[in-house]
């Protein structure tokens, strides 16, 4: 390297260099980062796609219960999702990092878990209501919950320190978004052979079921080899209620809590639109088939082309801006189908509701491909204001929300179901509602979302305060609190795995700072000219 290079590289690394140094992410970077949430929603995507409609359908088990059991998994999930980021936060490092370890760890769990779910041993669903098929039911669901946990928790925290560039995390979690995406479809392809015309398939369940577990842990063991943690944890403090004092920091942070109230409710919609309109389009519009999975994909679908525009628009815009006004178009869209109710039940109304589901899906995934990056960005907020840095404990948090979101859904489906007589129909072996019921079923699948997308899009543009321009600053902060910790002596921006990389990166800007300077001169006219 030559000298002109070197005194580059140290005026760079003197000129707010510490976020650059942990950042410069390759295409290959992102891929591995967003193939952790593929692996994650193969698994997941079992939960929101097809087990609420197994519960019922299959299993024969009473809609309340069903609502019940999803309450009593988050309350579990409120002690058991802290518990695992304080245990990412505080444990021993390996040398994998702090993170990345328990892609390893959880995997296999995983797998077996989402299996277990799904089998049918003898005897069950002959009994509506069955207290032994009521008790499996809850703890393999429970288990599964945990050993998600185990994965979700980490994964999370680990865009902290995968780079600390602002706009790198935006990508990041436009990545991420579509590695969930990808991973959600091939579980409604299950959920279409499964809901068949003919009726539930519970082998193509199972199957399906078992496919998705062993492609997931494969998607996980992808991921454990391929990202790498390019910020070195902090060193632990082991101190009397330090976990109380992490947690009151978070309670105290408006942009945390209006991001992860934001994320709770954009969970709850979608997997309320997932596991409820299976039954919509089924038993209001009388189809079944690739029909019942329909609203779904097109909800999902404009994330294939969305993902290339949204990174502009958020750096025009921001990614508050962008999100919120992308939630009122979805709740304007969910309003709009209630208004379908009085065109009746035939196909024209169908194919209308299918636009709107597509117009719906538009708005939403401004927010689904940003909510990461805007959660990293409330958590650089805090450790700015506070010198705390507890990533684990953070998304602990914000995933406590997010299954708040699950328990909130469970309910919405839960109490539509119970409020339209579907278990009492059921149950006798009939599966024909009345007129009133059917209108019920779809006033309350068209008001509900439309209602906490309209939530959501007032949080985002009213009470989330990281604004375009504020974000912008946050950047320049955190650049001046890297820099104090380096003088104290914790240069914490350089792992092993990213020092070349930063040196290439910071070579690079070091080369091309001197063509953009020459440019300048040569296009500006001297006095003389």
């Amino acid at each position: 390297m030559s000298e002109e290079t070197n005194g580059a590289l140290e005026t760079g690394a003197q000129q707010g260099s510490f976020i650059a140094k942990a950042s410069g992410l390759k295409g290959k970077d992102y891929i591995s980062y967003a193939l952790g949430d593929t692996g994650c929603c193969l698994a997941f995507g079992l939960v929101t796609t097809l087990l609420q409609r197994y519960y019922t359908d299959v299993l024969l088990l009473h809609p309340l219960f069903v609502m019940l059991m999803f309450v009593v998994a988050r309350i579990w999930d409120a002690v058991n999702d802290p518990i695992m980021g304080r245990i990412c936060d505080t444990v021993k490092t390996s040398r994998w990092g702090r993170y990345r370890p328990w892609f390893l760890y959880g995997s296999i769990p995983l797998a077996i878990s989402a299996v277990l779910m799904f089998i049918k041993w003898p005897g069950f669903g002959s009994t509506p209501g069955s207290v032994g098929v009521s008790v499996y039911a809850t703890v393999t669901y429970i288990l599964f919950g945990m050993c998600y946990t185990v994965i979700q928790i980490p994964y999370g925290s680990l865009a902290s320190v995968v780079t600390l560039d602002e706009k790198e995390r935006s990508k990041l979690s436009v990545w991420r978004s579509v590695g969930a995406a990808i991973g959600s479809m091939p579980v409604m392809i299950v959920g279409m052979i499964a809901f068949k015309e003919t009726g539930t398939s519970y082998t193509a369940i199972i199957i399906g079921a078992a496919i998705m577990a062993v492609v997931s842990l494969a998607m996980l063991l992808v991921a454990f080899a391929g990202n790498k943690e390019r910020v070195k944890p902090m060193p632990v403090v082991q101190e009397k209620g330090a976990t109380m004092k992490a947690f009151k920091k978070l309670f105290k942070s408006k942009s945390m809590i209006a991001v992860s109230l934001a994320s709770m409710l954009l969970l709850a919609g979608q997997m309320f639109i997932q596991s409820f309109y299976s039954y919509l389009i089924n038993y209001y519009f009388g189809k079944r088939g690739i029909w019942t999975m329909l609203p779904t994909v097109l909800t999902y679908l404009p994330m294939a082309f969305l993902m290339f525009f949204t990174p502009k628009l958020v750096k025009k815009f921001g990614k508050k801006e962008v999100s919120g006004i992308g939630m009122v178009v979805a709740a304007v869209a969910n309003l709009a189908m209630f208004f379908l109710l009085f065109m009746g039940k035939g196909d024209a109304t169908l194919y209308i509701f299918m636009v709107f589901c597509l117009i719906s899906g538009i708005g939403l995934n401004f927010f689904v491909l940003q909510v990461w990056a805007m959660a990293a960005d409330s958590i650089d907020e805090i450790e700015v204001k506070t010198g705390s840095r507890d990533d684990g404990t953070a998304y602990a948090f914000f995933m406590f929300f997010r299954k708040l979101g699950q328990a909130i859904s469970a309910i919405a489906v839960g109490a539509t179901l119970l409020a339209m007589g579907y278990y009492e129909t059921v149950s006798t072996g009939s599966f024909a509602f009345s007129d009133g019921q059917l209108k019920l079923m779809f006033i309350l699948s068209t008001l509900i979302p439309a209602a906490m997308f309209g939530v959501m899009a007032f949080i985002l543009l009213v009470i989330y305060p990281l604004s375009k321009k504020k974000v912008a600053k946050l950047q320049d902060e955190k650049e001046e609190h890297l820099r104090s910790l380096a003088e104290s002596g914790n240069d914490i921006t350089v792992g092993e795995e990213a020092t070349a990389q930063s040196e290439d990166k910071l070579a690079e800007e070091a080369v091309e700072q001197p063509l953009e300077a020459d440019k300048t001169e040569a296009s500006e006219p001297t006095e003389e000219q």
